[in-house]
């Protein structure tokens, strides 16, 4: 029922591409694992062992601060419609801030979003497809303008006074780098 690859093959980026939902695992070396559910326009296959999401302003910023203390993500799809289909990317990650040189190269690649906070690069050392037999059907009915308006209406500015205020630190009290201060 499950199958492994060494990298994305044409017919799983397809299927990445189609979706409208994904979501990211990480996890600290010690502390509370973290799956964040991610939508919008915010995910660009590469290559085959090369992925890169951009990630939004939120209340939290758990994957950033797993992610400096520990590389290892997984990013997962699921088919809710059609054929039945679950594909993880396994892999080791690296967080890209605003700050950092490659970061107007990799944004280019997405639309402009006002609360555009970090993007994530995974280097996929494994892919895994498994059936999603027990998946239920959903509808997608389209995407929630609420956190684009949010940060549209603190501008850019405002975005990063609330990253000061509510993520510099993850729910274990660990860094997350977000900081213009930061390393």
């Amino acid at each position: 029922m499950s199958e492994k690859f060494e990298e994305l093959l044409p017919k799983h980026t397809e299927f990445i591409n189609a979706q409208h939902l994904y979501f990211v695992g990480t996890a600290g070396a010690e502390g509370r694992v973290n799956v964040s559910p991610k939508g919008m326009d915010s995910l660009r296959v590469l290559s085959p062992n090369r992925l890169i999401w951009l990630n939004m302003t939120g209340s939290g910023n758990e994957t950033a601060a797993h992610v400096l203390e520990n590389s290892r993500m997984t990013v997962m799809f699921c088919s809710f419609d059609k054929q039945p289909l679950i594909l993880r990317a396994y892999g080791q990650a690296k967080v890209v801030y605003p700050r950092h040189a490659a970061w107007n190269e990799l944004v280019e690649k997405f639309p402009s979003y006002t609360g555009a906070r970090q993007i994530f690069e995974l280097s996929i050392d494994l892919v895994q497809t498994s059936c999603g037999f027990a998946v239920p059907f959903y509808e997608y009915k389209g995407e929630r303008e609420t956190l684009n308006n949010w940060a549209d209406n603190r501008g850019r500015e405002g975005v990063k006074e609330y990253w000061e205020k509510k993520n510099l630190v993850s729910l274990d009290g660990k860094s997350t780098g977000i900081s213009e201060d930061a390393s």
